[in-house]
């Protein structure tokens, strides 16, 4: 034994780092497009709130295309999905695994002290697993 913990047992707590990235709720859903691919990121939280009410996330963005609207004439909180998922930044990486494959969802916003701490997505679980993964081959 290695004293390493086991990938779920990992709080979400250590995954979060980058800062959220946020867009005006005035912002276009061409606006939101580009957000997301100058930062790397998969969603975006819609306004300034300590506790978000809404977020846009890239198949957000793809429904719109998809239907034929002008992203550039769509506005972000038209569209954005307001049924938010949080989690606490205690949970465990195989609590929120769960959750994100029991709602079908990409990203749970992580909350500390009733605020919003960070968002986690299905990418970050991923490479926390394929971490572990890798440790048992050698």
């Amino acid at each position: 034994m290695t004293g390493i913990p086991a990938a779920g047992s990992i709080l979400v707590a250590d995954l979060i780092g980058d800062s959220v990235v946020r867009v005006p709720a005035e912002a276009t859903v061409a606006g939101v497009a580009k957000a997301l691919v100058d930062n790397g990121v998969g969603v975006v939280v819609v306004g300034d709130d300590a506790r978000p009410a809404a977020v846009l996330s890239e198949r957000d963005v793809v429904r719109v295309v998809a239907a034929g609207d002008d992203p550039a004439a769509v506005k972000a909180a038209d569209i954005a999905t307001t049924k938010l998922v949080w989690c606490e930044h205690i949970d465990s990486v195989a609590k929120v695994a769960n959750v994100m494959t029991d709602r079908y969802i990409r990203h749970i916003l992580v909350e500390r002290d009733g605020e919003l701490a960070g968002i986690v997505s299905a990418r970050d679980l991923l490479g926390v697993y394929a971490g572990d993964a890798d440790d048992e081959l050698v």
